[in-house]
């Protein structure tokens, strides 16, 4: 028979110098020092490696241009027929909050599909209705214009008493491939003639 100096210890207590045990040798095998090297023979590492250099010949190096809308272009005001430019005469307000863009690489040539979302916010003279809004989207390299279309954007606006959202893509802004990432894309209102259009005519006559 057992003496009470020999008795079974409880269950949690056996476990408590054990569990304490694994748990510095758990903190022992994950702890790192700045001494650490990863051979880079190892399965591990070669597959990072790879992964990495996928990633940078792929995405990384890949000349997408930005697109910056135009300063002095992101409001539009339209008052109509109306000299008088005052709150009490405003039909709409236009503007634009947010662009975006990607790229697809051809032969020879890129394609940006270029997008923007503005909205219009009615004025006190404001009748629901489409609304039409000219948007640019140019391309500049240097002095040279690569890309130039004046679009008009058609905006359905039924609600006088809200702001209604729009969204505008032009999927087709093609220019040859840049050996330098010197290419600037520019979108904005735009309410002067369409140039390009102009001259277009003007070799007619």
């Amino acid at each position: 028979m057992k003496s009470e100096t020999q008795k079974t210890l409880p269950f949690y207590q056996l476990c408590a110098p054990i569990c304490a045990l694994i748990f510095a040798a758990g903190l022992s095998g994950c702890s790192t020092s700045g001494n650490t090297t990863v051979d880079p023979n190892s399965p591990k590492a070669q597959a990072t490696a790879e992964a990495q250099k996928r990633i940078t010949a792929s995405e990384l190096l890949a000349f997408c241009p930005t697109v910056t809308i135009r300063e002095g272009t992101s409001v539009l005001t339209n008052y109509g027929k109306s000299a008088d430019k005052t709150p009490e005469n405003l039909i709409y307000q236009a503007s634009i909050a947010d662009e975006t863009r990607s790229c697809q690489p051809g032969d020879g040539t890129l394609t940006m599909n270029v997008a923007i979302a503005g909205k219009i916010v009615p004025g006190a003279k404001f009748s629901p209705g489409t609304i039409t809004v000219p948007i640019r989207v140019a391309v500049i390299q240097g002095k040279d214009v690569l890309y130039s279309k004046l679009h008009k954007h058609a905006v359905s606006a039924t609600d006088s008493s809200a702001a209604t959202q729009f969204v505008f893509n032009d999927p087709n802004v093609t220019f040859p491939k840049p050996t330098t990432q010197n290419i600037q894309v520019f979108i904005g209102f735009d309410e002067g003639p369409d140039v390009a259009g102009t001259k277009a005519k003007q070799k007619k006559q």
